[in-house]
């Protein structure tokens, strides 16, 4: 019964959010604890194409590390490039050039089983679709951005000149890639332009630490965290960083918005980093994201009832889109 279950959350998947089509090359990376998301998007897939492919990864040992030789050869072959992994592949050189190369991709970070069933698979994709790609439009024509939050975050980044990246759930040219089910839309700051004070009092859906037992701080100077404090987890946090002996570990990545009524905030990553009325900062690697840097890893910091101020002008207050795209949510549409 749970896999007929599953069955109708990858069709989903591989129907409305990567429109495979007949004769497309499909690639599906995972690993030993992705290999159920993995059987379930492969049979969903075959009801479309018979060109796919399962390629299973030797274990990585930490987020954004890049996949093999050998998995990387497979994925620039893909027409449709699924990646349900435990430790994430989404800021690599190997997804960057598969995408390069004119792969849709669905990249599907500690997917679940359960999440082909309930959560934010729910959501309607093209529904919310309009407010991601107004977010994007608001992005990428700003230079100044204050992003504050209750709990103490006052964070200064300039985004002047950088692409915003509205990932609504769905990819429909080459070269289109997503995250599911987390919609969001993020853009990256210039390099050195971030400013004062994080205060995660949501999730770090990463590394195992999961939801935010004590908030952790995060001193931001010339555009990268100089100090970390808190709890248990801060301090976790602040030796796994150290022990990479790269400072570009440090650097502010992203500033991004989670837009899915439907995604719980749950301590896993596709579905905390969607919650609607949430912020979250990526730390570490930002090529993929229009920056510049390349580092060992990527992590992101969620925080709740943000507002943020683009130029001067308010377009959300504590947590709650100011703008008529958002509608569709507000009044449970979505």
């Amino acid at each position: 019964m749970d896999n007929l279950l599953m069955l109708k959350g990858a069709r989903k998947l591989v129907g409305t959010c990567a429109n495979v089509q007949p004769g497309e090359e499909v690639v599906i990376v995972t690993d030993f604890a992705g290999h159920r998301v993995a059987e379930a998007v492969a049979a969903a897939a075959l009801e479309r194409t018979d060109a796919v492919n399962i390629v299973v990864m030797p274990p990585r040992s930490i987020d954004g590390e890049e996949p093999t030789k050998t998995v990387a050869a497979a994925m620039q072959a893909a027409d449709v490039l699924f990646t349900p992994v435990k430790q994430s592949i989404t800021h690599t050189y190997a997804t960057r050039t598969a995408i390069g190369n004119g792969a849709r991709g669905i990249m599907l970070s500690q997917f679940n089983p359960n999440m082909l069933v309930t959560g934010g698979i729910n959501a309607d994709f093209e529904a919310i679709r309009p407010l991601c790609f107004k977010i994007g439009e608001l992005l990428a024509n700003c230079d100044k951005v204050h992003l504050t939050t209750p709990a103490g975050t006052d964070l200064r980044l300039s985004l002047k000149g950088r692409p915003s990246n509205p990932h609504c759930g769905l990819v429909r040219k080459p070269g289109d890639f997503t995250t599911v089910p987390n919609i969001e839309c993020s853009s990256s700051p210039i390099e050195g332009s971030s400013e004062g004070v994080i205060i995660v009092d949501a999730s770090i859906p990463y590394y195992g630490v999961g939801l935010v037992k004590e908030p952790i701080r995060f001193d931001v100077a010339n555009g990268r965290v100089t100090k970390i404090s808190g709890g248990y987890q801060a301090d976790f946090l602040d030796q796994l960083l150290a022990r990479q002996g790269d400072p570009a570990v440090y650097n502010i990545a992203q500033i991004s918005f989670g837009l899915n009524p439907h995604c719980p905030m749950e301590g896993v990553m596709l579905h905390d980093e969607g919650v609607y009325g949430t912020a979250h900062i990526g730390i570490g690697t930002s090529v993929l994201l229009g920056g510049e840097v390349k580092t060992l890893t990527h992590f992101d910091s969620l925080m709740w009832k943000p507002t943020l101020s683009l130029d001067g002008e308010i377009v959300l207050r504590d947590g709650k889109w100011l703008l008529p795209e958002a509608d569709v949510i507000h009044s449970g549409r979505a």
